[in-house]
């Protein structure tokens, strides 16, 4: 294509009024985009909001409903359930995953009930459920892949037998997509779907939400062994590829703005569903000096979610889901 020259082009004539903007806008944000992640704890009437993260509550079963209903009647089409399973059911082999009455499933049925067309998505991986806070079963100092695998499919039939709709395997070992959907399957759960943290990476960006679900004061060392390095890309599209040819639906990068490059590679590479989670470390980020008044908040949390669909992402994880979702249906 050749450019014009000024002034027979003039490329402000384009921005000149609303209406011609939204005309040619090459892409848009809608509710439709969003899916919201919501953490529950055990115990009654509480609602008690993340210190790190304001505005984003954990939540008692008893309140989950009337937590969740405002933004069901927005039009969220997700939300993805995180449990703060409490200290003296957490072990060393993240037993309380497979339990059909832990707070996920308990959580999921309730949802399912009072909200039967909003998708849930279930987190697969075993941090939230144990006592050194990694996504594994450790043997001799490491995070045993093949061990891993064995607890992780119980997790996801687990999730799917109370109505999870999505399985989203987060713990980055190898092979797991093979092994969970080979157990959907076998369960007789073809049509739960498989979103997969394929390109998971070793992140300072994750603070809050270990705090959010309790598992950052107990882990030990890092998780650097299993996820990936910050310093690789081509490594990330081979991790989708092995993903999708074990039978993922959906892929996931995470995090979300310092890795829009991962999700314009993944988008173009395999034109696949690919989502983007908007990690707790951002959403803070923004928090803290929108309350300092550095920022607009609004303006910033809109315009970071639109940089994941202009880097080609299907749908965005994000604790601001609420508030997007209320601007975006007053537009």
């Amino acid at each position: 294509m050749t450019a014009g020259r000024f002034p027979t082009t003039r490329m402000r004539r384009n921005r000149h009024d609303a209406w011609t903007r939204r005309l040619v806008a090459e892409h848009r944000l809608s509710v439709d985009d969003l899916i919201w992640p919501v953490f529950v704890i055990d115990g009654t009437d509480t609602v008690t909001e993340v210190a790190s993260m304001p505005g984003v509550y954990r939540v008692t079963l008893d309140r989950l409903a009337a937590h969740v209903s405002p933004v069901a009647a927005l039009g969220v089409p997700a939300l993805a359930l995180f449990p703060a399973t409490p200290t003296d059911l957490k072990d060393a082999e993240g037993t309380e995953s497979g339990n059909p009455e832990n707070l996920i499933c308990r959580a999921a049925r309730l949802l399912k009930r009072e909200f039967p067309q909003m998708g849930l998505v279930g987190d697969v991986a075993l941090d939230p459920y144990t006592d050194h806070g990694h996504d594994g079963v450790i043997r001799h100092d490491y995070v045993a892949n093949d061990e891993t695998l064995a607890v992780l499919t119980r997790q996801a039939v687990n999730q799917a037998e109370a109505g999870i709709d999505v399985i989203a395997p987060s713990d980055m070992m190898d092979g797991r997509v093979a092994a969970i959907r080979g157990a959907l399957d076998a369960a007789g759960h073809i049509h739960v779907r498989i979103m997969s943290y394929a390109a998971k990476y070793a992140s300072a960006f994750y603070g809050p939400f270990r705090e959010a679900v309790g598992s950052g004061s107990a882990l030990r060392g890092d998780k650097k062994t299993y996820q990936m390095d910050p310093a690789n890309t081509d490594e990330a599209l081979r991790e989708v590829a092995l993903d999708l040819a074990e039978g993922a639906d959906m892929v996931m990068v995470k995090p979300g703005m310092p890795y829009l490059d991962i999700i314009r590679r993944v988008h173009e590479r395999f034109g696949v569903p690919t989502f983007a989670y908007q990690v707790s470390g951002e959403y803070a980020m923004i928090m803290a000096a929108a309350r300092n008044g550095w920022i607009d908040q609004d303006r910033a949390m809109l315009e970071s979610l639109l940089a994941f669909k202009r880097a080609g992402a299907s749908g965005v994880l994000t604790y601001f889901a609420p508030a997007a979702a209320r601007l975006l249906r007053a537009t």
